[in-house]
């Protein structure tokens, strides 16, 4: 079960046939025993993956797992006045209570125009029970355009990584952006301006720059099909298709759904955020079952586009 507390705190040629036989039995012998090693190696290639990944975090993931509610992390959170803080508007940062695992990566999400963070904070303990810190921030104003959240969403992972109360909870080189709406539009924006960032997740994304060839991070763009305030094909779709082909990329219009569905719990996108998420800021190669082969449409699904992970 989910478990929650609060913080409120700020912060050699020739031989004789006899030897060459000794010689042959003691190859044989060799060969039995490297078999018998490789076996030995094959029983342990998920510890040695694990040793090979240090930023894998959590079980082995499964359809169950990465579609449940929580995940298997205890989730804390702490409230960050917009008071204490400068280029955002504040927020609530969700975090794994454990520490035993070391640090984890952080994501920060952007609400859309006229919203605040009560609009996208199912995001947070959802995400954080699966290993990240998640800060769904509020903006400087209701009004703020695509271009001015991007900018608050780098401010948001900057004050998260050098001067709130978790930052010795975060690897700073691990970092994702999110939104929804002009929070979308402002996730690419932001990964425009910082090109190290690790994942950006455009939920039902808006801009009026419909082109990003200059992206270099992975991106997961997500539409609706009956989204009427940012139509997928003059917003979700030329995006996805003027990201670079060398990138990691994909697009997932959701069926049945409307601008507005990241605004509530919603199983497929969690599911593939997650997986996103996971695959590219924990280089966790576990998730990659559920990125490819491509997901099929389906009952929640109307159109996946994308290529599958490049190697690490």
């Amino acid at each position: 079960m989910q478990q929650y507390t609060s913080d409120t705190s700020k912060g050699a040629p020739g031989a004789a046939p006899l030897r060459r036989h000794g010689r042959l039995r003691s190859a044989m012998a060799g060969l039995a025993a490297l078999l018998a090693v490789g076996g030995l190696g094959t029983a342990l290639t998920p510890t040695a993956q694990a040793a090979d990944n240090p930023y894998e975090r959590g079980p082995a993931p499964t359809t169950a797992s990465i579609e449940a509610s929580t995940g298997p992390y205890a989730v804390s959170r702490t409230t960050v006045s917009s008071l204490s803080v400068t280029g955002f508007g504040g927020g609530t940062v969700y975090y794994p209570t454990s520490t035993s695992d070391g640090t984890f990566g952080a994501v920060a999400v952007s609400p859309g125009y006229t919203a605040d963070q009560s609009s996208i904070a199912w995001l947070g303990p959802r995400l954080a029970s699966q290993g990240f810190v998640v800060f769904t921030i509020d903006t400087l104003t209701r009004y703020d355009q695509p271009d001015s959240r991007g900018r608050q969403l780098l401010s948001a992972l900057d004050y998260l990584t050098e001067r709130s109360t978790v930052r010795g909870r975060i690897d700073s080189s691990r970092l994702g952006v999110m939104g929804h709406s002009m929070g979308g539009g402002g996730s690419l924006e932001a990964a425009k301006s910082r090109p190290s960032l690790q994942a950006a997740i455009p939920l039902t994304g808006w801009n009026t720059d419909k082109t990003w060839p200059e992206l270099r991070t992975p991106t997961l763009v997500v539409g609706a099909d009956g989204d009427t305030v940012a139509p997928v094909g003059s917003h979700s779709e030329p995006f996805y298709e003027s990201l670079p082909s060398t990138l990691d990329k994909a697009y997932l219009e959701l069926n049945g759904a409307s601008h507005f569905t990241p605004n509530t719990s919603n199983t497929t996108i969690a599911k593939y955020s997650l997986s996103w998420l996971k695959r590219f800021i924990d280089n966790d190669t576990r998730y990659e079952q559920f990125l490819c082969p491509l997901p099929r449409p389906g009952l929640t699904i109307e159109e996946y586009r994308g290529n599958c992970p490049h190697a690490s």
